[in-house]
């Protein structure tokens, strides 16, 4: 059974990647989910490719499927920002986004001249304006943005925002502070699990992002701490890609797996801040200090 939740949740992409949109759509409606992120670009040479750009015959059955399960697109994905003149490529996304109603295609930095990716961000915000689309700088813990003050300070110069990933943010050590210092930047929070144990090398924490990351709550991640340190409000997606499961599972046996164990993890978050609430209520009405003395 769905536990009620004033948090909006979704469904990401990369959760069933090889899963075509419209498809995708009436599995998270299925499954209970409020909205899906749409991968508009492929990442590798391997991924499967999806024509969502406007008049494509994708994108009109995608719209169809949403208005007939009131699943909406939230976010699109996903460029990584190396350095090189890319802005052909995401005003494509772009165009692909608002025809599905987006508000944000988020980006990784990959260019380690910080400079120029906080130019590359700029550009891209002041692109965005004109089509409702707003890029969201997600730290990744193996490329050169990797930390959520690194991020907060390209996005705050930019303009941008800032979403921030479960799993990467355990990976590069983030810290509830950095968080606290950033949460305004932040419209949407990304959900899985996995060990406390970072894998040895670069290759193995790919191979973890992208096709084996944990059902949230199975892990040693604190999720329920993650999602309380934001407002009731921020959305969240599941973007917990797993190749075993999946082919055990089938897509929409994976969908409603994770829509559960985001359910548990929410309720979780809320009797923290609950707790949290009512202590700052205890403090406020204690006697002043010079009492006890």
């Amino acid at each position: 059974m769905t536990i009620p939740s004033r948090r909006q949740v979704g469904l990401a992409q990369l959760s069933l990647v090889g899963t075509a949109p419209p498809d995708l759509v009436a599995i998270a409606a299925e499954a209970g989910f409020d909205f899906i992120g749409a991968r508009v670009r492929p990442v590798t040479a391997t991924e499967r490719a999806y024509d969502l750009q406007p008049g494509s015959p994708m994108l009109k059955e995608t719209l169809a499927r949403m208005r007939d399960t009131g699943v909406a697109v939230k976010d699109i994905e996903f460029l990584l920002l190396d350095g090189s003149d890319q802005r052909e490529a995401w005003l494509r996304m772009m165009e692909a986004g608002q025809a599905l109603g987006a508000g944000s295609l988020t980006v990784a930095g990959a260019d380690p001249d910080t400079a120029r990716l906080g130019d590359t961000l700029a550009r891209m915000t002041a692109d965005g304006r004109g089509f409702g689309i707003v890029p969201t700088l997600e730290p990744i813990s193996y490329q050169a943005v990797h930390s959520i003050p690194a991020a907060v300070d390209l996005a705050r110069a930019a303009g941008c925002k800032v979403v921030v990933d479960a799993l990467h943010f355990n990976r590069f050590g983030g810290t509830f502070e950095q968080l606290a210092a950033g949460a305004d930047l932040v419209p949407l929070l990304q959900l899985c699990d996995g060990p406390t144990q970072r894998p040895a090398s670069r290759e193995d924490l790919v191979t973890e992002s992208r096709s084996e990351r944990g059902v949230p709550g199975e892990g040693g991640f604190d999720l329920a701490a993650l999602v309380a340190a934001f407002p009731a409000t921020t959305p969240v997606s599941v973007e917990t890609p797993s190749d075993r499961r999946v082919a055990q599972l089938g897509g929409p046996g994976w969908a409603r797996t994770l829509r559960a164990a985001a359910d548990a993890v929410l309720a979780a978050a809320e009797n923290l801040q609950k707790a949290g609430a009512k202590w700052k209520a205890r403090r406020r009405n204690l006697p002043p200090a010079s009492t006890f003395r």
